[in-house]
């Protein structure tokens, strides 16, 4: 089968088209025919070695697809299941072994490409807005890169729970995104300072080091800043004791891993998300889909802010 491969982290030529073995099914694993594998952040930080991981790997860890075969042992699903998976690594590729235990049924007339471009992201909403910080009815809420796919969910899914959503993006074409997908205000990132300092209950950070003075200014006493990705750069060491002097603030940085801990878990958030884009509640924007070959052009356009919504590789 063809396969993306990692032999030395770096920049995006680290990424090579290549023949790899068919994988075989072994204990508690599936077989899954991969037919659309989501692009994120994440595989860009694996991809550099910013977390590292054994070499030579195979990135990405989002897809969805057809169950071809089960190892000893699965119950969970069977041949010609279609499924869905995130925080699974190898998904650039043909065909992935997963855990069968971390598979999610995708519900029937939902295509397998929707599934892939919002199940990684669309849980990552859910738990930022449903548990990291429960978004309440008149809760102000600002979300950083909203014309991006985790911004454009982020902002649908605390638009569900009834917050007032502030987004940032960069240009007009993104914040007529950002309004389309429910924003009530969209702001410039060299406005924000001036215009919601310590207004809002928390901040959904996924920028990092460029936005993350301006994230704590925004915040009213005792308001949380979540801080789920650094797509500028990691954010530097900083004293602890300036949240007891803005307000008693709260930072934190999640990881979806840590709200999926268990089966019942990861399939209450995966139905959710699922269930609202089959109804019609959650719209995902995919922004372009890329043969899998194009990994690397894949990754420019998406460090480069070429992008908004979701992209896709395609097997």
């Amino acid at each position: 089968m063809q396969a993306i491969i990692v032999t030395t982290p770096g920049g995006s030529s680290a990424l090579d088209y290549a023949e790899v073995p068919d994988p075989v099914p072994g204990e508690g694993q599936a077989l899954v025919e991969v037919a659309a594998s989501g692009v994120n952040f994440i595989d860009v930080y694996h991809r550099e070695g910013r977390y590292p991981l054994p070499t030579p790997f195979v990135p990405g860890s989002e897809g969805a697809g057809t169950v071809l075969a089960v190892g000893p042992g699965v119950t969970e699903v069977a041949v010609g299941d279609r499924v869905a998976w995130a925080n699974i690594i190898g998904s650039y590729a043909e065909k992935q072994l997963v855990p069968a235990e971390r598979l999610v049924p995708v519900p029937d007339g939902l295509d397998l490409d929707l599934a892939a471009a919002v199940l990684l992201q669309g849980m990552t909403a859910h738990y930022l807005t449903h548990a990291t910080h429960e978004v309440r009815e008149g809760d102000v809420v600002l979300v950083h890169a909203a014309a991006g796919g985790m911004g454009l969910l982020l902002t649908q899914t605390a638009k569900m729970r009834g917050a007032h959503v502030i987004a940032t993006v960069s240009s007009d074409a993104k914040e007529e995104l950002a309004r389309a997908a429910g924003a009530d205000e969209v702001l410039r990132y060299e406005d924000v300072a001036a215009n919601v300092r310590k207004r809002c209950h928390v901040v959904y950070d996924g920028v990092g080091a460029a936005t993350f003075e301006d994230s704590l200014a925004a915040l009213r006493p005792r308001g949380l800043l979540a801080l789920y990705g650094a797509a500028s750069g990691p954010v530097p060491p900083f004293d602890l004791q300036r949240l007891n002097a803005a307000g008693s603030l709260f930072v934190t940085r999640p990881t979806l891993g840590h709200y999926v801990t268990t089966r019942a878990e990861l399939l209450e958030r995966a139905e959710d998300v699922l269930g609202w884009v089959a109804d019609g509640s959650l719209d995902v924007t995919i922004y372009h889909r890329y043969p899998l070959a194009e990994a690397r052009r894949a990754h420019d356009d998406l460090e480069g802010r070429r992008t908004t919504g979701k992209l896709l590789l395609i097997p």
